[in-house]
């Protein structure tokens, strides 16, 4: 049964909507006409309905291994399909790599509608978004403790519809060190499944302070079985965080330069890279710490 919240469009602030059902959580913040602002609310509310129910009817294959020529009935199953067949070829995955950013992805196709200029859908992090020409969005990316790492400011003409974020403490398991590792690309699905990987990447195998346990034993139901997931980095000194950094752009740059993704950026203790920007990335000061503005 859907939740109320999933039923109901309930305005929590300004120009946004929060639907939720289960683990899954959005916020969707669209701005234009006032008319087509209602209208699209109402369109995402009515899709959200049953998407949750849509893909546990299909878990135990969305939690299998990601093989090319895999089918799907549900078409937010499809979209994590097609988001990890590419990435899977040598390297491990899974659609459920991409479930967030494809059902950000998915509502926000289901209810963009003209007379909207610019909406973002947030799935906990993976944004889906879309922009009218000659607008922009600024997001902002914060380190566990709120602390802030880096602004991206985002044009439409960029042709980045898709934003993800993964890393050592977030919601899911990460067998990587990374703080965080963003990633921007074409569509959400896309930044998901590469922000997984990409983090997965920052890593020093073999060292001693880093503490793995097989994930199924921290999620008895985790898609990712007995494959060692970090529960703990000790101190790590410059050199080894430079490393570990190395390992994760060298991924990234992996995914830039067959056209996957965008930019990314990647954080481990104070220290980042960033791959892929064509334009400026420039300092600026902030009240907690200084940051990194990144504009693409």
């Amino acid at each position: 049964m859907t939740s109320l919240a999933a039923r109901l469009p309930r305005r929590d602030r300004p120009d946004s909507l929060h639907l939720q059902h289960g683990p899954i959580d959005l916020v969707l913040s669209y701005h234009g006409d006032a008319a087509a602002v209602d209208r699209a609310y109402a369109m995402a509310a009515t899709y959200f309905d049953g998407l949750l129910q849509a893909l546990v009817d299909e878990l135990p294959a969305l939690r299998a291994q990601t093989r090319a020529g895999n089918q799907f009935a549900g078409a937010v199953a499809q979209r994590m399909q097609r988001a990890t067949e590419s990435a899977s070829r040598g390297t491990f995955v899974t659609p459920m790599a991409a479930v967030a950013g494809s059902v950000a992805d998915a509502v926000l196709e289901a209810s963009w509608v003209p007379g909207i200029t610019r909406a973002s859908v947030n799935n906990g992090g993976d944004i889906a978004l879309r922009l009218a020409p000659q607008e922009r969005y600024t997001l902002r990316v914060c380190s566990l403790d709120n602390q802030p790492l880096a602004d991206f400011s985002v044009h439409e003409q960029d042709g980045i519809g898709g934003v993800a974020t993964s890393g050592r403490g977030g919601r899911s398991l990460s067998c990587g060190i990374a703080d965080s590792v963003t990633v921007l690309a074409s569509c959400a699905a896309e930044a998901d499944v590469a922000a997984t990987l990409i983090a997965n990447a920052v890593d020093m195998p073999g060292c001693d302070r880093i503490v793995r346990e097989p994930a199924n034993a921290l999620q008895p139901d985790s898609d990712l079985g007995e494959r060692l997931v970090v529960t703990h980095c000790g101190d790590l000194d410059e050199h080894e965080v430079a490393m570990a950094l190395d390992n994760g752009a060298c991924c990234a740059r992996e995914w830039v330069d067959r056209g996957a993704v965008k930019a990314v950026a990647l954080f481990l203790r104070g220290a980042t890279r960033v791959v892929g920007c064509e334009r400026s990335v420039a300092l600026a000061g902030s009240a907690s710490q200084e940051r990194q503005c990144i504009t693409l």
